[in-house]
């Protein structure tokens, strides 16, 4: 995980949440939402060689991130105790919620 790059895992996402008839804009906004980077700065990782360290050590993490729960590849993202792979399962996790269907307020986690 410490060497994946963003742009090698941003395509997958979109193809995921797409296949479920939603929108790379809803993905972005996700993004966005968690990250604080906005369409502009999600584009320049999504086409350069930044590792997810690199990406989450440029993010400010949204506060409210510390509210997404549940099982995410078997594990459940609370109680993940390494901080970068816990901040990974974040955006793993509000993928999967939008690909579900999920509403993006309660994704938020308004």
């Amino acid at each position: 995980m410490y060497s994946m790059t963003f742009s090698s895992i941003y395509p997958m996402y979109i193809q995921k949440v797409e296949r479920k008839g939603h929108t790379q804009a809803e993905l972005d906004d996700l993004i966005t939402w968690l990250t604080g980077f906005d369409k502009t700065q999600i584009d320049a990782f999504a086409s350069d060689e930044s590792t997810f360290p690199e990406f989450f050590d440029a993010a400010t993490l949204n506060p409210d991130a510390s509210l997404i729960t549940g099982v995410i590849c078997g594990y459940r993202v609370e109680d993940i105790e390494d901080p970068l792979v816990q901040k990974v399962r974040y955006l793993d996790k509000i993928v999967d919620e939008l690909a579900r269907g999920k509403a993006i307020e309660k994704i938020k986690r308004h």
